[in-house]
């Protein structure tokens, strides 16, 4: 049986993250599991308020590629699993894995998407998702990335860039001919960023920083626009 580390990067999350972490250990019962919260915080903000005695708790730089490769650096389990603070895994997420690992001989993987919301918008946006996913061949980071460790190490992990470092990575394995799978279960993921920057904009500001990514604009310019022209924080 496969022994999987679960990375979950945060930043000032500490309304959510125990949640998360109780979830990951719930939808992982019976398995060989760790979960490792890495902090963006220097002032460990979230990972003060975690209750399991448990959970490994790091603090890195703030940056996801840098957070998700601190915790891939101390992982132990031989699958390794990146998980945002607010998406849930499927009931059967870690029997799905082991079986697409050892059946399906696929490097790593990730899920469908789901969105917490009644809204049947959010039905049509996991539709586009859905078809985005099964047309590339490369899922991004919320729907739950997962990947075998000596493999991940063998591609020396994220690049520590602002942004895309989900995309970068799976633009990578694919180039270099390994087989990624996308496992027909749905991760729910919250609505919230969606419900704050406005359906509409939110889902222009996504499709247009993957295409300008893919045209070759660089991932720092990305990031400025990002940040600074959509007011993320």
């Amino acid at each position: 049986m496969h022994s999987f580390s679960v990375i979950i990067p945060a930043l000032n999350e500490s309304s959510i993250i125990n949640h998360t972490v109780e979830h990951v250990y719930r939808a992982g019962s019976g398995f060989d599991l760790e979960v490792i919260v890495v902090d963006g915080d220097p002032e460990g903000g979230t990972s003060r308020c975690i209750n399991s005695k448990q959970a490994i708790k790091l603090i890195s730089p703030k940056g996801r590629g840098q957070q998700l490769n601190k915790g891939a650096s101390v992982a132990r389990g031989d699958i390794l699993l990146f998980l945002h603070t607010d998406t849930e895994l499927p009931e059967d997420a870690f029997r799905t894995i082991s079986t697409s690992i050892n059946k399906d001989q696929c490097v790593g993987g990730a899920f469908d998407l789901g969105i917490k919301s009644e809204r049947f918008v959010f039905r049509l946006i996991e539709k586009m998702v859905y078809l985005r996913t099964r047309l590339t061949n490369i899922p991004y980071g919320d729907q739950a990335i997962f990947i075998k460790r000596d493999f991940f190490e063998k591609m020396n992990g994220f690049r520590e860039i602002p942004i895309m470092e989900d995309v970068e990575l799976m633009r990578r394995i694919k180039k270099s001919g390994y087989k990624i799978c996308i496992i027909p279960r749905k991760v729910k993921t919250s609505p919230r960023r969606w419900e704050k920057e406005g359906i509409f904009s939110c889902t222009l500001r996504n499709w247009m920083l993957i295409s300008l990514y893919l045209l070759g604009v660089h991932p720092e310019k990305l990031a400025r626009f990002y940040y600074r022209d959509w007011g993320v924080h």
